[in-house]
């Protein structure tokens, strides 16, 4: 059996239905989801085709502005099997990551999934992580990933993950998982959460609640009894030209000057305007939420923070906290995203003044650096 590999096409949705009710009890696509996934999601939709009949297919979705690509199905036709197709549709999944200057490809598969496991180890996945009550009959998954783009790995340690549980909770967010990192003890819940932002906040949105400043996270960290330095390459309240009403730019003149008082008077070190090392500050075990314009990632001119969880000669790992839901994510896809140097470099200088912004964390036996 010769089989062509090609993109998906609406016309095929029938028979990728036919495909996934054959081949899975539970967590099916729909019509709806083969639709979207043709057309207009961040993904390719690839189809094993022999004898004008769909033998299988395999799903890979992208997160844009980072280097890491998702396996998100692999569906192989009865009559199919055994004649390594499986093989073939994952080395065509790899290649189209690849296309996508991808690095990563990331999966899920259940642990009774054997010939799944056997086929992903034999391609040279390994096994990171498990997720209890994963599937819609709450079993776990076993996650696995390989660099498809081979050099040494830069995730030195596990940060833990926490996701914001509110639109404008990014920085309070992130605040958690680097205190949990230096402090495994501690916890990570809502009530902190929103805690720190009531403390850090400052209104620099248009509309709506407001996010966090670098001051303010800055002296909610110090506050907790952490050293902390802090990089704002720009003077005075962030984002005011931004807002158009005169008594929210009062406010947050108001709140800034009076975080500067409590910065001036405090321990909190000043960075400097230039880029952060980041291989120093993790060779020093320190951990930097780093402010960025969330375009890259979601096409939203939005200040955004996430955490560099590691780095290493190639890629900037990140956590980020938001977890956009209409483009198939779950928390385990926004953990670890690889992003190269040259586009963490873009996104972390944000607007017309450059402005360079980061939260720094240090282990409290840490050195100056």
């Amino acid at each position: 059996m010769n089989f062509i590999y090609r993109l998906a096409q609406p016309a095929d949705v029938d028979e990728l239905l036919a495909l996934e009710n054959q081949c899975f009890e539970s967590d099916r696509l729909n019509a709806r989801n083969f639709h979207w996934m043709i057309s207009r999601a961040n993904a390719r939709l690839i189809v094993a085709q022999a004898d004008r009949r769909l033998s299988g297919y395999a799903l890979v979705l992208f997160h844009r502005g980072t280097s890491l690509g998702r396996l998100y199905s692999l569906a192989i036709s009865a009559d199919a099997r055994g004649r390594g197709l499986g093989q073939a549709l994952l080395a065509q999944a790899e290649a189209h990551a690849l296309e996508r200057d991808c690095a990563y490809l990331r999966l899920e598969v259940r642990p009774d999934n054997a010939p799944a496991i056997a086929l992903y180890q034999r391609a040279g996945y390994r096994l990171f992580d498990r997720v209890d009550d994963y599937y819609e009959d709450h079993a776990p998954a076993l996650r696995y990933e390989k660099r498809i783009r081979e050099r040494t790995v830069g995730i030195t340690r596990l940060v833990p993950y926490y996701a914001q549980t509110l639109d404008f909770s990014c920085g309070p967010a992130c605040l958690l998982m680097a205190m949990k990192a230096l402090q495994p003890e501690r916890s990570m819940h809502r009530r902190e959460e929103l805690q720190i932002w009531r403390e850090a906040t400052t209104v620099f949105m248009t509309s709506g609640h407001g996010g966090c400043s670098p001051q303010g996270l800055a002296l909610a960290a110090l506050q907790r009894g952490f050293e902390v330095g802090l990089q704002v390459s720009v003077q005075g309240p962030l984002f005011l030209a931004g807002v158009r009403s005169e008594e929210k730019r009062q406010v947050m003149r108001l709140v800034h000057d009076e975080f500067s008082r409590a910065l001036a008077a405090s321990a909190v070190r000043r960075l400097g305007s230039a880029p952060l090392d980041l291989k120093q500050l993790q060779a020093g075990g320190a951990l930097a939420l780093v402010l960025i314009s969330s375009y890259r990632l979601t096409r939203s001119k939005a200040p955004h923070w996430v955490l560099v969880a590691g780095c290493d000669g190639d890629f900037v790992y990140l956590h980020d906290p938001d977890i956009d839901h209409s483009q198939q994510r779950l928390a385990m896809d926004c953990q670890y995203m690889p992003v190269s140097h040259q586009e963490f470099a873009g996104m972390s200088c944000f607007g017309a003044d450059k402005l360079r912004a980061a939260v720094v964390l240090f282990p409290s036996n840490a050195a100056a650096i």
